[in-house]
C-alpha cells in the first residue's frame, strides 16, 4: 500500500492506517484488510489505473442492492475515483455456512429480484469486471439484452479480432429470433455478475453478495450466471422457485442468458472461451 493511499484513507476515514494484510483472490484489483487507529477493521480495494468511475459505480451498485434489504450487502464506508482510487467497505468476517444456507440464499435472492427495478436498465452506466457496461434504458427486455449486452461485447470482440464473421452471422440470426425467445416479465433488481466468487458467508453463516454489476433486467440472467461456473447447490434454485416461480420455459433460456458473461470472458481473457459461446448458441437453437 502506497503512502499516497494511506494518506487518502486517513483523510476519508478520519483514522490512521495501523496494520495492513494483503488479500488474495481478486482478478482486477488489489485488496487489503486494514486495521485503523480507531479500532475499526475495514476492507480496501484499489487499482493503480482503474477505468474512470469504476469504484463509484461499484459503491452505488452495492447501495442499490441494499435498498431491497433482501440479504446482506457490505456497507460502503468511503470511495474515491481520484488517484489513488479506492473503495472501502465494512469487513466481512468469514463464517461457517448455516445448515439452511442454500435455502436462505435462494429465498433471499428471490426477494431481491421481486423488489424490482424501475425498468430495463439503470440511470447510469457501470462496469462488468473492468469492461464498461451500458445501462441506457429501453422499452422492452429483448431490445435491452441485444443492444446493451450482446451487441457491445460482439463489437468489442470483433474489433480486437477475437470474433469472426461466421460467429457474427449466428448472432445476427439470434437477434432476429430474440423477441420470440424471451419471457414477458417486469424488470428485476439484478446483481449482474452472480458467480460463486461473488458470494460470501458472513460471521453469522448467512449469505452476502459483493462485486455487483447492477441493472434492471430479467431475473433469469442472474440464475443463468449462477449455473455457468458452478458453486451453487440445487437447493438454492429449488428454494428460489418455491418463493418466486419462474416463467414457463426458463430452463430452455439458460444458454441464452449465459451468452453475455461468456462474451465478457472472451473480451477479458481471450479466445479460449469461444467454444463455450458456440455451445451456448447451439443451446439457443441459433
Amino acid at each position: 500500500m502506497t503512502p499516497e493511499l494511506r494518506n487518502a484513507l486517513r483523510s476519508s476515514l478520519g483514522a490512521d492506517v495501523e496494520k495492513i494484510r494483503q488479500l488474495s483472490g481478486g482478478d482486477i484489483n488489489d485488496a487489503f484488510e486494514v486495521d485503523l487507529s480507531d479500532g475499526r477493521r475495514v476492507f480496501v480495494k484499489t487499482h493503480p489505473r482503474p477505468p474512470l468511475g469504476m469504484f463509484t459505480a461499484e459503491a452505488r451498485g452495492l447501495e442499490w442492492l441494499d435498498e431491497a434489504q433482501a440479504l446482506r450487502i457490505p456497507r460502503v464506508l468511503a470511495v474515491s475515483d481520484a488517484k489513488p482510487a479506492f473503495l472501502v467497505l465494512e469487513l466481512l468476517t468469514p463464517g461457517t455456512r448455516q445448515r439452511d444456507f442454500d435455502e436462505v440464499l435462494g429465498r433471499s435472492l428471490a426477494g431481491l429480484h421481486r423488489f424490482g427495478a424501475p425498468g430495463f436498465g439503470l440511470d447510469e452506466d457501470n462496469f462488468i469486471g473492468r469492461l464498461p457496461q451500458s445501462n441506457r434504458p429501453t422499452d422492452d427486455w429483448a431490445s435491452f439484452y441485444w443492444s446493451r449486452r450482446l451487441e457491445p461485447q460482439l463489437r468489442r470482440g470483433a474489433d480486437r479480432g477475437l470474433i469472426g464473421g461466421s460467429l457474427l452471422r449466428r448472432f445476427s440470426e439470434l437477434e432476429r429470433a430474440l423477441p420470440g425467445l424471451v419471457a414477458e416479465e417486469g424488470a428485476s433488481r439484478l446483481h449482474g455478475d452472480l458467480w460463486g466468487g461473488n458470494l460470501h458467508v458472513d460471521e453469522s453463516g448467512a449469505p452476502c453478495l459483493i462485486d455487483p454489476a447492477v441493472y434492471g433486467g430479467h431475473r433469469e440472467v442472474d440464475l443463468a450466471m449462477m449455473q455457468l461456473f458452478g458453486g451453487f447447490g440445487p437447493r438454492v434454485f429449488e428454494a428460489y422457485h418455491e418463493a418466486y416461480p419462474l416463467p414457463t420455459g426458463a430452463e430452455e433460456r439458460v444458454s441464452l442468458y449465459q451468452l453475455y458473461p461468456l462474451l465478457v470472458h472472451v473480451n477479458l481473457f481471450g479466445s479460449s472461451y469461444l467454444s463455450a459461446v458456440q455451445r451456448a448458441l447451439d443451446g439457443c437453437g441459433s
